[in-house]
């Protein structure tokens, strides 16, 4: 065991020492072969380091990476017109263009203006409704809404993304027992509504034709309501329009503790609470949930899928913690997302050892071919962009704890074999790290990672 976990933390090392460039070299590499595996690989690169880019807020980067998953998915036959829509709609598309001499300025020439497709007519408070009205009819995927905190300042935020631009000027809204409402254009493309207030308040939004209708309500207007059921540890906010059904799966169990970390910490009961917390969060959205286990019992791998099967879900997200040698402890921590594909890394197929040690007798019925037998190339694609947008979700929740970015990557655990839905193993952090794992058993740090966790659910189900 000890000669696989050295392994696992030199291959740690090694992909995490990657630079973005080195990324890019990578995935271009990967573009030059023919066959499909290596253009899936390049695209699964683009797409990472299109993650890094964003969260860097490197330009430079973000832009290679959306040619690179352009050129990729088109190869893949895979949906990328919301790329090829962000690509075409950055200012900054010049990167890899041929140096060339400034062009003169005409006194006759005019600006180009980037001009969103939709425009905001007008806002108004209707029935203590905030009521947006736009010209045209808005998509489903138009609007990408989720929320932040700051915890040096105790403020929460709840932040609307319209891809639309104003008609009218910036300007502040009010409204009884929220300290501020902003409306404001934030690019060329993207309007920003932030709803920024001390104490925590429900929100809740639908979209109907040509509006979007917010509900903005403190806690104590719904303390009355027995039909909200509000934990004063939990940070989230309310939704009530997604009709999709869930099934959360808390890793190991009963008689597999999973991962023994640092201060005996056990993974079974550290990734429970991490997923009773998001279950939480996600119901109170209107989400159907379900959990595999919930209690500490022991249940196999391949009846974890089979009972999402039966649940007809729509998605499924098994939540893990990572481990090392104790020799290696203080030096390998961060979160990263794996989904199953035909495609592995030897770093992938070290902790998916460590992930299915606990179910031996599945994984010699099954053997190492069967499991393929499961998949196809819709699911790959749809589990990736699943696991992009936990990872995503993550990382921006948990900005102020600087966690390390693992990345999204393809590994062969067994847990995720026959499920007929997207699935996704997150593992939160290394257990056997010491700072990690003290982050990993606070409260409020689980309700942050649960409340990213749920934000990147959401960003999933608008974008397909």
């Amino acid at each position: 065991m000890f000669r696989w976990l050295t392994l696992l933390f030199l291959a740690v090392v090694s992909l995490s020492a990657l630079t973005n460039n080195e990324i890019l070299v990578r995935a271009n590499g990967f573009m030059k072969s023919g066959t499909k595996s290596d253009q899936f690989r390049a695209y699964n690169d683009y797409k990472n380091l299109y993650l890094r880019a964003i969260m860097a807020e490197d330009n430079r980067y973000k832009i290679n990476a959306l040619k690179g998953i352009v050129k990729s998915g088109k190869k893949l036959n895979i949906d990328i017109s919301e790329y090829e829509d962000k690509l075409s709609r950055s200012k900054h598309n010049v990167y890899n263009a041929p140096k060339s001499k400034p062009i003169k300025k005409s006194k006759k020439s005019k600006k180009i203006k980037v001009k969103s497709s939709h425009k905001l007519k007008s806002i108004k408070w209707k029935d203590e409704r905030l009521v947006l009205k736009f010209d045209k009819n808005l998509r489903s995927n138009q609007v990408n809404y989720f929320t932040l905190y700051d915890p040096k300042t105790s403020k929460h935020k709840y932040v609307f993304d319209i891809h639309a631009s104003m008609l009218i000027k910036s300007q502040n809204l009010r409204k009884n027992g929220i300290n501020r409402i902003k409306l404001a254009q934030f690019n060329s493309d993207t309007l920003r509504l932030v709803i920024e207030n001390n104490e925590k308040v429900s929100v809740r939004f639908k979209q109907s034709s040509n509006s979007l209708i917010i509900n903005i309500n403190t806690l104590s207007s719904n303390s009355n309501n027995s039909a909200v059921n509000i934990s004063p540890k939990t940070t989230f906010t309310q939704r009530v329009d997604r009709d999709k059904t869930i099934v959360i799966d808390a890793g190991h169990g009963g008689k597999d503790p999973g991962a023994v970390g640092y201060r005996n910490y056990r993974e079974k009961i550290v990734v429970f609470n991490v997923a009773s917390e998001l279950k939480k969060i996600l119901k109170s959205r209107g989400y159907k949930i379900y959990m595999t286990r919930d209690r500490d019992k022991f249940v196999k791998l391949s009846k974890r899928t089979r009972y999402a099967n039966a649940k007809k879900a729509d998605i499924f997200i098994s939540i893990h913690a990572n481990a090392v040698a104790k020799k290696h402890a203080k030096k390998v921590h961060g979160i990263e997302c794996y989904f199953l594909s035909p495609s592995r890394s030897s770093r992938a197929e070290k902790v998916a050892e460590k992930e299915n040690s606990a179910d031996l007798s599945e994984m010699s019925r099954y053997g190492k071919n069967t499991f393929l037998t499961f998949l196809n190339s819709h699911k790959i694609v749809a589990s990736n962009k699943l696991a992009i947008d936990l990872q995503r979700g993550m990382l921006g929740s948990l900005r102020e704890y600087k966690v390390k970015d693992g990345g999204v990557r393809e590994g062969p655990f067994w847990v995720l074999v026959g499920a007929q839905m997207p699935a996704v193993l997150v593992e939160v952090g290394f257990i056997s790290h010491p700072q990690e794992a003290k982050l990993l058993v606070n409260t409020k740090y689980i309700n942050t990672l649960a409340l990213g966790l749920a934000d990147g659910i959401e960003r999933y189900f608008a974008n397909n």
